[in-house]
């Protein structure tokens, strides 16, 4: 009786110790996956300089579909890229990361870059908002803190002023993009659970890049800005491989890999750290450190740990049962 109990507590042991391990990589991926998405803001905004939007990032989401498929036919076998659900992946990829893309520019062209950046600093609390409807989370206050903490700490590092603020229906759409940003990640993972996160990232950014390519041609068609596709230089050529391989191929692979690990909700806390990212990239080109996003950072950071902190289960019962 005595080696069954002691089975049963070890096991329990084992456990709990593989529940903190993979929630400390998963976050650890998470903050990998936004360290090398920043690296696309000043590629990008080189590129704009010449580039048309729409163009750009059409040819930014062909180019990371382009290596993600490559990855899998040579890590996988060519084989087994014909035995992927493409059409489900598709269409979570054309919803969630296409439409949720544009939507962004859209809310940012009727609005300003301030209202944008306040919209897409609201994802967190569009993806707790989806894990509670739609897998039943259980809200407590310590969490709520931490979301809390994790947009103040955002807007912090984004260094917005809300002086410049506006609210009508540019931010409301602003608000749909985030929370289809949020819907196509969580979509990502709870619909393909028996494929690997490079499988799952691959089949989605082909719904990605076949709306943008829509929106590209559309835009072509009805002779519409954003279309310019200027001559490319070697620097250009440099650019958008940083903009799509890294920003996007190698970011959203390891995305889809920590929202695996710690779901949605959590995931989206790190999203918030890409302008304190940016100005560390920054500090590369001769840029100068900004204390209010380091602060920022901080903030954030507290969440990230508070949002996940479990309280003090034996402490709890004490007080419960104390006189």
């Amino acid at each position: 009786m005595r080696d069954w109990y002691l089975i049963v507590f070890y096991s329990l042991m084992l456990n709990k110790l593989k529940a903190q391990s993979s929630t400390a990589s998963g976050n650890l991926n998470c903050m990998v996956a936004v360290g090398l998405f920043s690296f696309g803001f000043p590629a990008a905004n080189s590129l704009l300089e010449t580039w048309g939007i729409i163009s750009l990032i059409t040819l930014r989401n062909l180019l990371g579909l382009i290596f993600l498929v490559g990855i899998m036919a040579l890590t996988l076998g060519a084989a087994s890229l014909s035995q992927l659900p493409w059409r489900k992946g598709f269409w979570i990829g054309f919803f969630g990361f296409g439409i949720g893309s544009m939507l962004l520019l859209l809310s940012q062209s009727m609005t300003n870059a301030v209202t944008a950046a306040l919209a897409a600093a609201t994802m967190p609390i569009c993806a707790v908002a989806l894990e509670v409807a739609l897998d039943g989370k259980r809200l407590t206050l310590r969490f709520l803190i931490g979301v809390a903490l994790v947009v103040l700490g955002g807007l912090t590092a984004s260094g917005i002023q809300f002086g410049d603020f506006q609210f009508g229906l540019g931010f409301l759409i602003g608000l749909c993009a985030s929370s289809l940003f949020a819907w196509g990640s969580r979509a990502t993972v709870k619909g393909f659970p028996e494929l690997t996160p490079l499988a799952r990232t691959t089949v989605t950014t082909l719904g990605m890049t076949g709306f943008c390519a829509f929106v590209f041609f559309g835009a072509l068609i009805f002779k519409m800005p954003g279309t310019s596709i200027p001559t490319l230089t070697d620097n250009d050529l440099i650019l958008l491989l940083i903009y799509a391989w890294c920003a996007l191929g190698l970011s959203q692979w390891i995305w889809i890999r920590g929202v695996g690990q710690v779901g949605i909700g959590v995931a989206s806390f790190h999203l918030n750290a890409a302008p304190f990212y940016v100005m560390l990239i920054m500090l590369v080109f001769g840029y100068g450190w900004s204390w209010l996003q380091a602060i920022g950072a901080c903030i954030l950071a507290v969440g990230v740990i508070m949002a996940q902190s479990q309280p003090n289960r034996n402490s709890a019962a004490k007080s419960t049962h104390s006189p």
